[in-house]
């Protein structure tokens, strides 16, 4: 598999594209290009081979009260909202599943909040995670948010987590505009 992650693009076909989550497909189908290409509230990142999409993350800039964060963090930093990466969704082909494209576009985003971060102030990435996800994003080091931290907390499905920049390892990522 020679793996390409790159900015979703109008002409891509995304309509075959079947992650076995029927409401991050739909996303993908629907609502990502809109999103990115209309309303310009975040952007939609897809790793590909060839022309078929074998997965997609969408990021979106966002902050985050000081408060959700552990005591240790908030004797570091500033009380006012930070500056954050936000992942908003990840998903990737059921054909694909436990190959690695999951993790591959989850080092895109902490390359992207290593440019964010350099480039405008960015303190780490934040993540709605759905319970099935949990365990996922805690192996790359995210902690569970203290509050109502995540943009959908009202969603008990969804566990808000987070991991701070200097927790981000740095890693290339094959990378096209």
């Amino acid at each position: 598999m020679a793996l390409m992650i790159r900015a979703l693009a109008p002409e891509d076909d995304r309509s075959t594209f079947q992650s076995g989550n029927i409401d991050l497909d739909r996303f993908l189908q629907r609502f990502a290009g809109q999103n990115q290409f209309r309303h310009y509230i975040g952007v939609t990142y897809v790793a590909v081979d060839g022309a078929a999409i074998l997965g997609f993350v969408t990021v979106t800039a966002a902050s985050l009260e000081a408060s959700t964060l552990s005591r240790a963090a908030r004797k570091e930093l500033p009380a006012y909202p930070l500056p954050v990466l936000r992942l908003a969704r990840l998903a990737v082909a059921g054909s694909v599943k436990g190959q690695g494209v999951g993790s591959a576009l989850l080092r895109f985003v902490f390359n992207l909040a290593h440019e964010m971060s350099a480039l405008r102030g960015c303190v780490g990435v934040v993540v709605d995670a759905k319970l099935a996800a949990v365990a996922f994003y805690e192996r790359y080091g995210f902690v569970a948010l203290e509050g109502e931290a995540g943009l959908l907390s009202d969603r008990p499905a969804l566990t808000p987590m987070f991991l701070e920049i200097g927790a981000i390892p740095r890693s290339r990522v094959t990378r096209r505009p």
